[in-house]
C-alpha cells in the first residue's frame, strides 16, 4: 500500500474521505487478524504504513469539521 499523500487527500471530498477511511480501517483490521492468528507473516510489515495512512485520513477529517464550525 502506497502512502497517502497529504495535498492529494486535501482535495478530496469529505464523503469521499469517509469512505477511503472505511476502506483502509476494514484492510487494517484484516491484516491484525490475520497477524494475530499467524497466518500472514508476509503482511505484517503492512500494518504500520496502513496506520499511518488512516491517522492521515482521520487528521483531514478532523481538520474539515473544525473549518465547517469556524465557518459557522
Amino acid at each position: 500500500m502506497p502512502t497517502l499523500k497529504t495535498s492529494e487527500l486535501r482535495k478530496l471530498p469529505t464523503e469521499e474521505l469517509r469512505v477511503k477511511y472505511a476502506e483502509l480501517y476494514a484492510e487494517l483490521s484484516r491484516l491484525k487478524a490475520a497477524a494475530a492468528r499467524g497466518a500472514a507473516k508476509k503482511d505484517v510489515g503492512k500494518i504500520r504504513p496502513l496506520r499511518k495512512n488512516v491517522a492521515r485520513v482521520l487528521t483531514m477529517l478532523n481538520e474539515s469539521k473544525q473549518e465547517e464550525k469556524k465557518d459557522e
